[in-house]
């Protein structure tokens, strides 16, 4: 069995590829380009699995021998998923829905070999935003590009101005839960 040495990201996140820097995971970077799933009948955590899956098998049919990691984080309120915002005037929305009240952030992590799937897993944290008003969320985003995330928010910066309480795994919320996936990769040595 192969270790985490040979491990692949299948993904151009740059926050992921820091989470697994800070563990200590050696891996190397893949970019795939993958249409994502976007099924309102699927629950959180199958459509994050679901995306996570076709990264991690499309990054293994280029890397044949590599254990190939892919995940998907979502945020989610009242149920329905918020992705990336398209605009600034949307990631405004999108925080606003967001104050004052708790959502979940689902993460799907999918580790793949030869186009099969070795392991898939999903990991939930509960996260409670402070009341905001719309100056702060601006301020907010003056100072952290929403752009680029689910939810229009990057938890690992300035997460004094947002978060109230969160309960679950941290870096969860930032991409990619390396506590659980450091378990599955000891698992698999």
């Amino acid at each position: 069995m192969r270790t985490s040495c040979d491990l692949v990201l299948a993904s151009a996140s740059p926050r992921r590829a820091d989470l697994l820097r800070e563990a200590g995971i050696t891996f190397e970077i893949l970019s795939t380009d993958v249409e994502e799933a976007h099924d309102a009948s699927l629950t959180p955590e199958q459509l994050t699995v679901e995306n996570a899956r076709r990264k991690a098998l499309a990054g293994s049919a280029m890397r044949p021998g590599d254990l190939v990691l892919g995940a998907d984080t979502l945020v989610y309120v009242d149920g329905e998923p918020l992705a990336k915002p398209a605009d600034m005037e949307e990631a405004l929305q999108m925080v606003r829905r967001l104050s004052g009240r708790s959502h979940e952030v689902c993460t799907g992590v999918v580790l793949a070999r030869d186009g099969n799937v070795v392991r898939d897993f999903h990991v939930i944290t509960h996260v409670t935003f402070k009341p905001l008003t719309d100056a702060i969320i601006r301020d907010y985003h003056s100072k952290v590009n929403p752009l680029d995330k689910a939810g229009a928010y990057g938890i690992q910066a300035h997460t004094e101005m947002l978060l109230e309480r969160m309960d679950g795994s941290f870096s969860n919320v930032v991409g990619l839960p390396v506590e659980r996936l450091r378990e599955v990769l000891e698992s698999l040595s």
